[in-house]
C-alpha cells in the first residue's frame, strides 16, 4: 500500500515541475535543444548502450522484477494488455520528463548566457550536479529544491521496493523449506537491506561519486543485461518455442495477441541484442567520470569483475546442470530443453489430446466388440 504513494506522488512532482520549467526564460532554447536530434551520435556506440541500458532498466527488463511481481496475479490476467500499457506509461513518461529538464536547463543557459550543450550532462551528473545547480538560480531555490529531491528520493523507494521484492521472490521460492517458517522471510529481506545499507555508504564519502559510477557503468548496466537479455530471447523464441509461448498467452487473455510477436521473439530480438552488444565490445571505451577523470587500472579491473559475477552464472549453472544428468552428452542436453511437464498447457492442447483419445476408443470399440461376438460364439458351440 505504501507504494500506491510513492508511485504517484513522482508524478504530482514531475507535473509541477514541468510546469514551473516552461514558464521558466530560456526554457524554449532547452527544449529545442531536447528535440532537436543529432544524428551523428547515432555512430557512438555508447549512445546504443545508454539507450539500451535505460529500456532494461525503466521497464526493469533481465532483472526478474516482471517476473516476481507477475507471478502474483492470476493464471488469466490480461499480461498482454498490462505490457503495452506499462510500454506506452514508461516512455512517456520519459518523454516528458524530459521536458522538465531541459526547460530547467534551457533557464540555466539563458542566465549564464552559454549553449545548452555545455550546462547538460548526461549519467548521474545531471541528475545530482547540472539540474539541483540550475534549481538554485530559481526563485524560491529552498522550495524546488526540497520537491526535486523528494521527487528523486520517492523514485529510488520505489526502484528498491521492486528490485528487493524480485530478488526475496525468487530466493524464496527457490529454497521455501528454508524461508516459508516463521519470521525468515522478513529476516532475510532485512539482510538485504542492511547490506544495501553499507554498500550504499560508501557512495557518501568524498570519492563516493567515483565508486557510483563503477557501479552504474559495470555492475548491472549496458553489457551484462544485454548478454543475459541473449540468452532470455534464445530459451523464450527457441528453446521453449515461440508458438508454444504464443498459445500461452492466448490462453490465459482468452485471445490472439499481434502474430508479429512470434518472430520478435525468435528473430528481432536476439538480432537487436547480439548486434548492440558485439557493438559495445568492438567498440568499447574506459570509464571516465565526467568526461575527464581517468580511473586506474586496478578501478576498471574491479568494475569488470563486477560485471563477469553476474554474466558468468549462465554458463556456471548450464555447466553444472548438464553435469547434474545423466546419460550421453547429446541426450543431456535433448533432455534439459524439453519443457517441463507440469507447466501450464493451452486449452486447445487439451482438446487436442481429448479428441486424439476419443478418435482411439473409438478405433478399440469395433475389436472389442468383434472380441465378444467370437467368445459369445464360441460360448454357444460349446
Amino acid at each position: 500500500k505504501v507504494v500506491y504513494f510513492t508511485a504517484t506522488f513522482p508524478y504530482v512532482m514531475l507535473i509541477v515541475l514541468l510546469i514551473r520549467g516552461v514558464t521558466l526564460p530560456g526554457a524554449a532554447m532547452g527544449i529545442k535543444f531536447y528535440l532537436a536530434p543529432d544524428l551523428s551520435r547515432l555512430a557512438d556506440p555508447q549512445v546504443w548502450m545508454d539507450a539500451g541500458t535505460q529500456i532494461f532498466f525503466s521497464y526493469a527488463i533481465c532483472q526478474g522484477c516482471l517476473t516476481a511481481l507477475g507471478s502474483y496475479n492470476k493464471y488469466n490476467n490480461n499480461c498482454y494488455r498490462d505490457s503495452l500499457a506499462l510500454c506506452c506509461l514508461n516512455s512517456g513518461t520519459s518523454f516528458i520528463a524530459g521536458f522538465a529538464i531541459f526547460s530547467v536547463l534551457g533557464f540555466m543557459a539563458h542566465e549564464q548566457g552559454v549553449p545548452v550543450s555545455e550546462v547538460a550532462e548526461s549519467g548521474p551528473g545531471l541528475a545530482f550536479i547540472a539540474y539541483p545547480k540550475a534549481v538554485t538560480m530559481m526563485p524560491l531555490s529552498q522550495l524546488w529544491s526540497v520537491l526535486f529531491f523528494l521527487m528523486i528520493i520517492f523514485l529510488g523507494l520505489d526502484s528498491q521496493f521492486v528490485c528487493v521484492e524480485s530478488l526475496v521472490t525468487a530466493v524464496v521460492d527457490m529454497f521455501p523449506h528454508v524461508f516459508r517458517k516463521g519470521k525468515r522471510r522478513e529476516l532475510f529481506i532485512l539482510c538485504i537491506a542492511v547490506i544495501c545499507f553499507l554498500i550504499g555508504l560508501v557512495m557518501l564519502t568524498e570519492g563516493g561519486m567515483y565508486v557510483f559510477q563503477l557501479f552504474d557503468f559495470y555492475a548491472a548496466s549496458g553489457t551484462c543485461l544485454l548478454f543475459v537479455a541473449i540468452f532470455e530471447a534464445i530459451c523464450i523464441g527457441w528453446v521453449y518455442g515461440a508458438d508454444r509461448f504464443y498459445d500461452n498467452i492466448e490462453d490465459m487473455i482468452g485471445y490472439k495477441p499481434l502474430p508479429v510477436l512470434k518472430y520478435c521473439w525468435k528473430y528481432l530480438t536476439p538480432a537487436v541484442c547480439v548486434g548492440t552488444f558485439l557493438f559495445s565490445l568492438i567498440k568499447y571505451s574506459p570509464l571516465k567520470y565526467n568526461n575527464t577523470y581517468v580511473y586506474p587500472t586496478w578501478g576498471y579491473v574491479i568494475g569488470w569483475l563486477m560485471a563477469v559475477s553476474s554474466m558468468i552464472c549462465v554458463p556456471l549453472f548450464v555447466i553444472y546442470i548438464v553435469c547434474r544428468t545423466k546419460g550421453p552428452v547429446e541426450k543431456r542436453f535433448s533432455q534439459l530443453i524439453i519443457p517441463s511437464p507440469d507447466l501450464p498447457q493451452p486449452k486447445k492442447n487439451h482438446t487436442k489430446l481429448t479428441s486424439l483419445e476419443d478418435q482411439e476408443e473409438k478405433c478399440q470399440q469395433p475389436a472389442k466388440e468383434l472380441k465378444d461376438g467370437l467368445l459369445v460364439e464360441n460360448e454357444a458351440k460349446f
